[in-house]
């Protein structure tokens, strides 16, 4: 059974007792939110050495990064760099988004020392395995689309990005609007182009009940994929990305009633206005089911400094009860990020994702920041590192900038406000 099912019939499991553990929380508590669907727990059975994480509903907000070759740049062991990258900087959750060389060959190298939830796109791996094969994605049968799915459940991929809201009826809703940047979704692109050709429903919403019954047997979690997500801030909260989000809200609750865990994907670009907005829709509209965005960017004028606009989103989005935040990288929009880029993005979203959890009044949330302002008070540099997000970057920018005393920092110096209010108070 699932853990929606196990947590259905009051069965607590050994991954809901280590969230809870790890969530400070009660493990009851937790059994009954996963039962509702608030709460999922990637966990496929087949994934060993797997770190159970919990993502939803009262919660810690958590931060996923992506990594993944292209045609371009097909090394395989770069991707292990960038993945060890990732869980030393912090992340929750790991994505492989792959599509150069040989997808299930990369999977091979990550999936076994990869201790955190793994996911991936498999029309990624169905696109790349047909241009091998010299055949047009258009061509390909459902049955293939269907059967990658199983594959990569087989393997031990613990959530799967799966674009089964972006319907015809999506699509026309889409046509009759015209958008600036159109379709920004490789896996939506893909399946727009499927359908178009065929004349035919998207094949994982016609076919979405035997996808189901593949993740109920071995626990993947499905992330309902965001195919009409918007590209730029103009297009933001569309018609077509709301009729697609209605879609999603019907399919999480066939996931619910086929007893599979379910988290819904969200844009994308949005105003920093909007985004609270497409939070609360999406929470109303899909039944409280984790919420999990990309970024969401700001801005469209950073390319360079796009981690740091995703990072300002997605602060105002894990605020306002996003549950998982999918990092951005500077390369976003200019090229394939590397390992050094992959850390950064991750401490981008770190910091989003705590300073949320501090606007939404998590417990024990603020704790860590009242102790890195003791030790600033304090000038305690040695605990300052250690309490730091990134204590490589502290020691980094601290080097060569002391004091001769080594205790102000060398932009105060002797005006110090600690030091030359030092006492001050106690006399009087």
């Amino acid at each position: 059974m699932t853990q929606l099912l196990k947590a259905g019939q009051g069965l607590v499991t050994p991954e809901m007792t280590a969230v809870a553990a790890s969530e400070k929380m009660a493990v009851e508590n937790l059994c009954l939110l996963v039962a509702t669907g608030e709460v999922v727990i990637p966990a496929n059975r087949n994934h060993a050495g797997l770190k159970p994480l919990g993502i939803g509903k009262s919660l810690r907000t958590k931060v996923n990064a992506n990594i993944g070759n292209s045609q371009e740049f097909p090394d395989a062991e770069a991707e292990v760099k960038k993945m060890r990258a990732a869980i030393e900087a912090g992340a929750d959750a790991v994505m492989d988004l792959s599509t150069g060389g040989d997808p299930a060959e990369i999977r091979k190298l990550l999936l076994p020392d990869c201790p955190l939830p793994f996911g991936t796109v498999p029309v990624y791996q169905v696109a790349v395995e047909a241009r091998r094969r010299s055949i047009p994605f258009v061509d390909l049968t459902a049955s293939e689309m269907i059967d990658c799915v199983a594959g990569q459940a087989e393997e031990g991929v613990d959530f799967m990005t799966i674009h089964a809201g972006l319907t015809r009826g999506a699509l026309r809703s889409l046509q009759a609007q015209g958008r600036i940047t159109g379709i920004v979704s490789r896996g939506g692109a893909l399946m727009v182009a499927w359908m178009l050709r065929n004349e035919s429903e998207n094949p994982y919403f016609a076919e979405f009940d035997r996808i189901l019954d593949i993740c109920r047997q071995h626990d993947v979690t499905l992330s309902l994929g965001d195919g009409l997500r918007p590209g730029c801030l103009a297009d933001g909260t569309d018609r077509a990305q709301v009729h697609e989000l209605l879609v999603l809200g019907e399919l999480v609750d066939r996931c619910r009633r086929a007893g599979v865990q379910v988290m819904v994907e969200g844009p994308g670009h949005l105003p920093l206005s909007q985004v609270a907005v497409n939070v609360q829709l999406q929470k109303s509209l899909c039944r409280q089911a984790p919420f999990y965005v990309l970024g969401p960017l700001v801005t469209d004028i950073a390319p360079g400094y796009d981690h740091i606009s995703a990072a300002i989103g997605g602060a105002a989005a894990a605020a306002a009860g996003a549950d998982f935040l999918c990092y951005v990288t500077a390369t976003e929009h200019l090229g394939l990020p590397n390992a050094a880029d992959v850390r950064e993005g991750v401490m981008a979203a770190r910091i989003a994702a705590h300073a949320g959890d501090i606007a939404k009044g998590l417990p024990g949330a603020l704790d860590w920041d009242l102790a890195m302002a003791r030790a600033r008070r304090d000038l305690d540099w040695q605990k300052q590192e250690k309490l730091c997000l990134d204590p490589q970057a502290f020691r980094a920018r601290r080097r060569g900038r002391e004091t001769s005393t080594g205790e102000a920092c060398s932009m105060c110096g002797d005006y110090c406000v600690f030091k030359v209010l030092d006492g001050v108070f106690e006399q009087r």
